[in-house]
């Protein structure tokens, strides 16, 4: 059994997402004594944005700079720790109605033709090994579920639950933490109903 813990908020020792993404690794770790946790803290360690030079190496041109050499490899260490993993748990915050550039580094690092989707006969398919299991733990400071009139502006549980979706990640369980900006006793009950969800979530 193989866990990936992935965090991407920018707040440090501050942050909501941290926190939990960090307690929901030790309920599985305490379902799982024999798994094995890989962190990446993509704040700590960004991801450099794609360039050009990333997209025609991947298209085929060959590499001829150690700098961009180097790079690919780290983003092909990134799939590769995706691939393996049984378990996947991403803290991921919202930022201005999305997920953080952090964490879409990421992203188009592992959605790659080829290696974690193609294009079949009806439609993209991913290629990631079946069987995987995501904990999305999301912090936010509004309101976004229910009939909230923001619901409209969720691009951040939206856009990542398609994306896993998109390589072969569909067994997907988001715990939230919302309105962590309406006082300190809305953020204090936030937290407390995320964990109890975090407590009683399948192993």
């Amino acid at each position: 059994m193989k866990i990936l813990h992935i965090d991407s908020s920018i707040l440090g020792e501050y942050s909501v997402s941290r926190q939990l993404s960090a307690e929901t690794v030790a309920r599985q770790k305490a379902e799982h004594p024999d798994a094995t946790v890989l962190y990446r803290d993509l704040a700590a360690d960004p991801l450099p944005y794609l360039t050009g030079a990333h997209l025609a190496a991947r298209q085929g041109t060959p590499v001829t700079e150690a700098t961009l050499e180097a790079d690919l490899a780290i983003g092909n260490s990134h799939i590769e720790d995706l691939a393996a993993a049984d378990i996947i748990v991403i803290g991921v915050p919202m930022y201005n109605f999305s997920i953080p550039a952090q964490l879409k580094s990421w992203i188009d690092r592992v959605v790659v033709a080829g290696k974690t989707f193609q294009y079949g006969a009806t439609g993209p398919e991913g290629l990631l090994p079946a069987g995987k299991k995501a904990f999305l733990i999301s912090s936010r400071g509004g309101i976004y579920t229910g009939d909230s009139p923001a619901a409209v502006l969720d691009h951040q549980e939206k856009y990542l639950s398609a994306v896993l979706g998109f390589i072969g990640v569909r067994d997907v369980v988001w715990i939230r933490a919302e309105g962590l900006s309406l006082g300190a006793e809305a953020k204090e009950a936030a937290i407390v109903q995320a964990q109890s969800e975090i407590a009683l979530v399948p192993a």
